[in-house]
């Protein structure tokens, strides 16, 4: 967690900044721009001098690699001069040696060379990702909930590997074939400048095509190229996590549409990179390198006549004809440096927008509340990006010890409310204070300490069941987690695994229900026996046996040592379950529209009063198989009224009660 070094005695001011959400780091001075490159050694640490040695070799192992040439070419000369008596020839294995030597010294430069420039690669990518890590963990928990992990995992994972390619490859083949394009010129023009420019010509007319397809237009390519990828990541992820969803409601085709669309864009993108913009000046380009004896031959013909000595001129010419050769190799290499180092321009830049988002604040003298009462005062806030607020001047209080609802129609900002008390964001004005202290005053471990929180889709380790109990008190003993499993109705559980506590969830076949994840996530706020809990509608997805003992789990998290109660601030869509609160909170279009106890908010005849009647009336459907349900079955356009049995075709009868609106399931359920 980045911390802000305040004076003692000052304040620290909540107002300054939000980024994605995050509180800010007011004061902090901005580093002056520096160059892509120089910003990602600086992920390398020491070992950035790694870099500047393997490339200073790999220029030197390119030098050294044209050696062979001239040797070849004194060879040559040697042999034409003496021709045909080559016995004569004494110096030729002098030149071989001296070549061979060269190309030896050649490759173990460049050999070298890649050893260090990966030692410099192969840091700076691990500091990368254990700093966006890092960074990840001190960021508000509701970030996560606006960037999908799929995404999350292609910026972080594919951008270090980019530039991880960059600094152990591109970067000292770069160093060579530059070393090499400023070599040539010098190597070509020492023996016949004319057709050394005859052999440099497609040279320049490679460097043209390379900066047009570099242009604007080719670096932004770059940036929805890797937009497309992580588009694709994101979507795939998505999609795989989905399947098991997409098999029950046999949507594979339509679910697949978000996926396939992904992949289509990618390869609209790709396409039209290469055929709209990369089309021609490539196909020059690869022409002209490979062509070069085009330029080279005539020139050697234009020459040849009026040269003196024929024998030197054909020296000449066969070494400008073999050296030719590396100009092509030299000019893909630098060409692909070029598309490189946009890439990683890019993945740093993408890395960068990670680690710029500021984390949660954390003050240099943190307070620590000395009760459990949870309160807003006029806490307005906006998620990132949106045009309207989420909250709009929340105000209530939440006494030590007793149990509010939050209700309200879909969207009404009940979740966002909840989410503000665990500091998942940060408020935009206003405050949310936990025994009188601003929870942006308040340590982060601290914090978490005093809120357990239980969501309505919740996710286990891949590790034992006893270590997914202590996840929420590590210090915990084995007997502390099973107290909790059984105060959270889990003895069935632990009792079927195979290896009880020890058990590895999600191995050799080990799976859990979407009720028993959900008990178990309960086990998990009750071993942290904290003093405030944030229930959102845990009991949404369970089946009724579920249920029961998911009400019986819960009866237990409210229950502090001694009989107390905890301070509970719960999301409830089934009103039943809200009847016999201490006070209802009605949020609507981010306003808290109504308060009060269940009979007060009925009498109101309000917004809860119209929930209460559209609740009632939903619970009080009933399936039925007969011909004579069947047959009535629409004539009530307005809907079922409470007291009334009514019947849906396909299940038995059951009856609800006219004063909560319980069916008698759900009444025993209850009671259990």
């Amino acid at each position: 967690m980045a911390t802000d070094q305040t004076d003692s005695g000052s304040k620290p001011d909540f107002a300054e900044g939000k980024a994605q959400g995050g509180g800010g780091r007011p004061g902090q001075e901005r580093p002056p721009a520096r160059s892509s490159l120089m910003r990602l050694l600086d992920f390398a640490g020491p070992r950035k001098v790694f870099s500047y040695l393997g490339c200073g070799l790999s220029a030197l192992s390119t030098i050294a690699g044209l050696g062979p040439y001239i040797c070849i070419w004194l060879a040559v000369k040697d042999l034409l001069a003496i021709a045909p008596k080559w016995s004569q020839a004494t110096g030729i294995a002098t030149y071989g040696w001296v070549g061979l030597g060269f190309a030896v010294t050649s490759v173990i430069l460049y050999c070298a060379g890649l050893l260090m420039a990966h030692l410099a690669a192969f840091r700076s990518a691990s500091n990368m990702r254990k700093e966006a890590m890092g960074h990840l963990m001190s960021l508000p928990l509701g970030y996560f909930d606006l960037h999908a992990s799929g995404e999350l995992r292609r910026t972080i994972d594919g951008s270090a590997g980019d530039t991880k390619n960059l600094l152990a490859h591109i970067l000292p083949d770069a160093a060579g074939s530059f070393a090499m394009i400023l070599g040539m010129p010098i190597l070509m023009l020492a023996f016949d400048w004319r057709m050394g420019l005859a052999c440099l010509f497609p040279i320049l007319i490679a460097l043209v095509c390379i900066r047009v397809m570099m242009n604007d237009q080719g670096q932004s390519f770059v940036k929805k190229y890797q937009d497309a990828l992580v588009r694709m990541s994101k979507t795939g992820t998505e999609y795989v996590r989905g399947i098991p969803v997409v098999k029950v409601f046999q949507q594979t085709v339509y679910s697949f549409k978000a996926f396939h669309e992904a992949i289509e864009h990618y390869s609209r993108i790709a396409r039209n990179y290469a055929m709209q913009i990369c089309h021609l000046p490539q196909t020059i380009q690869m022409t002209a390198l490979n062509g070069t004896v085009i330029f080279l031959v005539p020139v050697a013909i234009l020459l040849a006549s009026g040269h003196g000595d024929f024998t030197s001129f054909l020296t000449d010419f066969a070494f400008y004809a073999v050296f030719s050769g590396m100009v092509p190799t030299a000019m893909t290499r630098l060409q692909f440096s070029n598309e490189s180092f946009s890439k990683a321009d890019d993945a740093l830049n993408r890395i960068t927008g990670v680690l710029s988002i500021d984390p949660l604040t954390v003050v240099a003298e943190p307070e620590h509340p000395k009760s459990a009462d949870a309160s807003m005062e006029q806490v307005s806030y906006s998620y990132p990006g949106a045009n309207r607020p989420a909250l709009d001047r929340i105000d209530f209080k939440v006494p030590e010890g007793a149990m509010v609802a939050l209700v309200g129609p879909s969207g009404g900002g009940k979740s966002t409310c909840a989410s503000l008390v665990p500091r998942f964001w940060d408020v935009d004005s206003g405050r949310v204070a936990l025994g009188g202290i601003d929870v942006r005053s308040m340590d982060p471990h601290d914090l978490m300490g005093q809120v357990a929180f239980v969501f309505q889709a919740n996710r286990l380790f891949s590790t034992t069941l006893l270590e997914n109990v202590r996840a929420a008190r590590p210090e915990a003993t084995p007997e502390q987690v099973l107290d909790a499993l059984r105060a959270a109705q889990c003895v069935d559980i632990v009792d079927k695994l195979p290896n009880g506590l020890d058990t590895v969830l999600g191995s050799g076949g080990t799976y859990l229900s979407g009720g028993e994840v959900q008990r178990v996530a309960l086990a998990r706020a009750i071993l942290k026996k904290s003093p405030i809990v944030v229930l959102d509608e845990a009991t949404a997805f369970a089946d009724p046996e579920n249920e029961v003992l998911i009400q019986k789990a819960l009866t237990k998290l409210t229950q502090a040592e001694g009989g107390r109660r905890r301070t509970v601030l719960m999301i409830a869509h089934r009103l039943s379950t809200v009847a016999h609160v201490d006070r209802i909170l009605v949020l609507d279009g981010g306003r808290l529209v109504e308060q009060g106890t269940h009979r007060q908010l009925l009498d109101a005849q309000g917004t809860y009063a119209r929930l209460w009647s559209d609740y009632k009336r939903a619970v009080s459907w009933k399936v039925d198989n007969s011909p004579k349900a069947a047959a009535g079955a629409g004539q009530n356009p307005a809907g079922p009224i409470a007291g009334e049995k009514h019947v849906v075709p396909g299940v038995g009868p059951f009856a609800t009660d006219s004063s909560t609106g319980d069916s008698d399931i759900q009444r025993k359920g209850g009671e259990a």
